[in-house]
């Protein structure tokens, strides 16, 4: 049972000395949940980036601050929800799409929140598309992105096209 009168880093801190995972496994994040409980899943994945381990997908869900970090987590991504399909592990595929549909949800409401500069509304609703893709067709999702970023101008991510999916 967690104690309650220690912070959710603290107890993270703990945990970690006393266990000393070489990466944060399946099996550690879902014991890192029980553990912490109650924790948000979003707020454990931050502070577990920040410990520099590695992070297996999906667990590590979907990182959005630059398009190279978008595209390798959702390949990643793709890569773990592939092998859930074909060994009929429909949870876990589940749980892939709800990482995405959270990612493209918070891609989303960046893209549309009153601080958000004029460039940054414009990534972030380019970088929904990106998930909005994966969503409608995961296995279309890695050639669709390599035509997409060939549409970029100058072949730069950090100038997405101005047109929608179809431009």
């Amino acid at each position: 049972m967690p104690s309650t009168d220690k912070s959710i880093k603290r107890q993270l801190r703990d945990y970690l000395a006393a266990n000393r995972p070489a990466a944060i496994t399946e099996a550690v994040w879902h014991q890192l949940l029980l553990n912490l409980a109650p924790v948000s899943e979003s707020y454990l994945r931050d502070l577990l980036r920040a410990t520099g381990l590695p992070f297996d997908q999906p667990y590590a869900g979907v990182r959005q601050h630059t398009f190279e970090e978008l595209e390798q987590s959702l390949r990643d991504v793709l890569q773990v929800y592939q092998e859930a399909l074909s060994t009929g592990q429909r949870d876990r595929a589940r749980y892939c799409r709800r990482q995405v549909i959270a990612a493209k949800d918070r891609a989303k409401w960046l893209a549309v929140t009153p601080r958000s500069t004029p460039e940054k509304r414009t990534e972030k609703e380019e970088m929904a598309q990106w998930m909005l893709v994966w969503l409608e067709n995961p296995e279309v999702f890695p050639a669709w992105v390599e035509a997409r970023k060939q549409s970029y101008p100058s072949g730069s991510l950090n100038s997405p096209p101005t047109g929608r999916l179809g431009a």
